[in-house]
């Protein structure tokens, strides 16, 4: 069904349909995901967005401008607010051509003088136009479009303009003898009583829209049984958009830092979703020759989590939901966010419940007889050479900001880890650490700045320790090169099965490696117990 067919069919209706206001094509993306049928390209969000007064300060040449990208970013018809029409009827008929270019299925304009003032700014002057003059408008813009089903909301502002119901009721039967499919009854009252009455009397002679922003309390059920064809929700979504941005604005300007909003906007990965880079990406498959992967993750969950008792009876605590989804793809999702999309894990315990899209599987079946340096080895085999992709390898049960893997990818370095400097935090819930002592402890000016291990593992002097390593670390493919000549080589070793990523550490370090080390201070949890598990879904 064409958009115009779609937008006849919601003003004929026996049942209330409601329009979302948008003013841009992002805007009106996200009132079409929410399930709205129809759309308001409202007139005051549109000029408030370009920055400029609602007083046909911006053109009618710069609307259409916005009107085409928010047409070619929805599937759902468009009501766009044309003020007046921006001139006489010759403007109009102008319009409706070009609206009808553009996909837009419909056009509302106002009985007012040129130029508008908002109806709802205090203290504004509320001129209405000659009505002679207005049914001229209308007739010019039927006989202008060329699809039988683009429609013409006629709007009066007598009510508004404190001219009465009478003068409104005899302005809108003008307006329908003049070929109007609708008319749009505006009031500034904080109740319904105007709108109702006016209803009332005009029966069901043409549907009527109305636009509840000042008598907003009115449940719906009231506009639904009085027999309004749609409610227009008119400037929410820029309201709610402005209170947001400036609190972030704010926020930035004091804290000068992002970390505490990160769970308070959405990430990029959702823009890039509203954008449409999922059908680029596909276009670019077909289109494009392949190129290398800039990253790629090995993740290590074999792991049951005997800690957790019933709780992993039938599923490893990489698969515990957090928050609605599996604590495995929030980290999935994490990476993705940065652009990882090359990801192995490394499964063992209930294997087949680690059912995850889009990603590979190893497998690791002597998980309950070993320890992660085997699951690291068979995952670091699977992996297929690439020289250009530098590799993240993780811990199964990490949940973490995605700065940290982005840092970790960014530093320049054969082998990257992300070690904690506030170390005791860990260390007082007395549970196995792996400790790291750097060629510099902490401060405020080594964030991201990498300094060098000197030593690694659980049973070093507190006096030396620097930071606690989490389950984080990032191998160029030069030290991906490295790390599997070590793993090959303490592979020999009786108690290889047993070893744990210290003995990987130490022996990097031994065959005089470097290892760079990033301090994160926060901004990271493992999911080691039950308080963990509580904690996560904060996190």
């Amino acid at each position: 069904m064409t958009k115009t067919a779609q937008f006849r069919e919601l003003l004929n209706s026996k049942e209330l349909d409601f329009l979302c206001e948008a003013h841009n094509a992002l805007s009106a993306r996200i009132a079409q995901e929410a399930g709205f049928k129809g759309i308001w390209a409202s007139g005051l969000t549109m000029s408030a967005a370009l920055g400029v007064r609602d007083s046909n300060e911006a053109s009618w040449t710069q609307v259409l401008d916005v009107l085409e990208f928010m047409s070619d970013a929805t599937r759902v018809p468009i009501l766009v607010d044309a003020d007046t029409g921006y001139g006489n009827f010759n403007n109009v008929r102008r319009l409706v051509q070009k609206l009808e270019q553009r996909g837009v299925a419909a056009v509302c304009i106002e009985d007012k003088r040129f130029p508008k003032t908002n109806s709802l700014l205090d203290g504004g002057r509320q001129e209405l136009a000659d009505a002679e003059e207005f049914c001229g408008k209308i007739r010019a813009a039927k006989d202008a479009q060329q699809d039988q089903n683009f429609s013409v909301v006629a709007r009066t502002e007598a009510l508004i303009a404190g001219q009465g119901m009478k003068e409104a009721l005899k302005r809108a039967e003008a307006y329908r003898q003049a070929g109007a499919d609708a008319i749009l009854i505006h009031s500034k009252s904080t109740r319904p009583d105007e709108v109702l009455a006016f209803k009332k009397e005009w029966g069901d002679r043409l549907p009527v829209v109305i636009v509840p922003t000042t008598y907003y309390s009115t449940p719906t059920d009231v506009f639904r049984e009085a027999g309004f064809s749609i409610v227009i929700w008119a400037n929410m979504i820029l309201r709610s958009a402005v209170r947001s941005m400036r609190e972030t604005a704010v926020h930035l300007a004091s804290a000068q830092s992002l970390h505490a909003l990160d769970d308070k906007i959405v990430p990029v990965k959702e823009i890039f979703r509203l954008q449409g880079a999922d059908e680029l990406a596909e276009a670019e498959k077909k289109y494009l020759p392949a190129i290398g992967v800039r990253a790629r993750a090995l993740i290590l969950a074999a792991s049951r989590g005997d800690e957790f008792g019933a709780l992993t009876e039938k599923r490893p605590k990489a698969m515990l939901e957090v928050s609605g989804k599996p604590l495995l793809q929030h980290q999935i999702d994490t990476l993705e966010e940065i652009g990882v999309r090359d990801i192995t894990i490394v499964r063992g315990y209930k294997k087949d419940s680690i059912q995850i899209p889009h990603v590979r599987f190893v497998d690791n079946d002597e998980y309950a007889s070993t320890r992660e340096v085997v699951s690291l080895a068979r995952g670091i085999a699977a992996l297929t050479e690439n020289n250009d992709s530098k590799t993240l390898v993780a811990y199964g049960d990490l949940l973490y900001k995605k700065f940290i893997p982005s840092m970790l990818l960014e530093i320049d370095g054969d082998i990257v880890i992300a070690a904690d400097p506030n170390w005791e935090r860990s260390s007082q819930k007395g549970r196995y650490m792996e400790y790291v002592s750097a060629s510099e402890p902490y401060r405020k000016g080594l964030f991201d700045k990498p300094v060098r291990m000197k030593d690694f593992g659980p049973q070093l002097d507190e006096k030396i320790v620097t930071g606690e390593w989490f389950g984080l670390a990032a191998f160029s493919s030069k030290g991906l090169a490295v790390l599997k000549s070590v793993l090959a080589s303490l592979a020999k070793e009786k108690d290889f099965s047993q070893m744990r990523m210290a003995d990987v550490f130490k022996k990097l370090l031994t065959d005089g490696n470097t290892i760079r080390v990033v301090y994160v201070n926060g901004h990271w949890l493992d999911v080691d117990d039950i308080k963990d598990f509580t904690e996560a879904g904060v996190f």
